[in-house]
């Protein structure tokens, strides 16, 4: 059983990586093939779409530095890992990373849809940018709360026993 609970540590820091940026990549993705579709008949729209289109991709930033704090206070990095670890810390830090983990994938595709819905308002009205950026901005807020919760919640594990 030794090693158990940094294995559900590392799991954690790796569950915050992956989910959030496999949310990312899709939702960039869906936002960057309607993007793609009005650069084909408005070059001139491409910034404004480009801002829209990379809206999505900050869940998979947000996961990626909640794995390197967790990573870091593991001392995974600069640093030796305590392969002694109790079960009950390990699963702390696990659950320490699921909020980023779950909310960072889900909000990403919902944050997409919202970016997708505003590139096709701008493309027919151009002076509604500013307007239309709030859509996904609204989503954004979500992977924030839970950025800050996961962040708050590796503070405290840091003071378990």
């Amino acid at each position: 059983m030794s090693g158990l609970g940094l294995f559900f540590a590392i799991l954690g820091a790796a569950l915050a990586a992956l989910l959030a940026g496999m949310g990312s990549a899709r939702a960039v993705g869906m936002a960057g093939q309607a993007a793609a579709g009005v650069v084909t008949d408005q070059p001139d729209m491409f910034a404004r779409v480009l801002i829209l289109q990379l809206l999505p991709g900050t869940q998979g930033i947000y996961g990626l530095l909640i794995a390197f704090v967790t990573l870091l206070n593991l001392g995974v990095i600069g640093g030796t890992p305590d392969a002694g670890m109790s079960l009950l810390k390990g699963l702390a830090y696990l659950g320490a990373c699921l909020p980023m983990a779950v909310v960072g994938y889900f909000s990403a595709i919902a944050q997409a849809k919202a970016a997708v819905a505003s590139i096709a308002l701008v493309s027919k009205r151009p002076d509604q940018f500013g307007k239309s950026m709030l859509f996904p901005a609204m989503v954004e807020t979500y992977a924030i709360f839970a950025l800050l919760i996961s962040f708050l919640a590796l503070l405290g594990v840091g003071n378990i026993g």
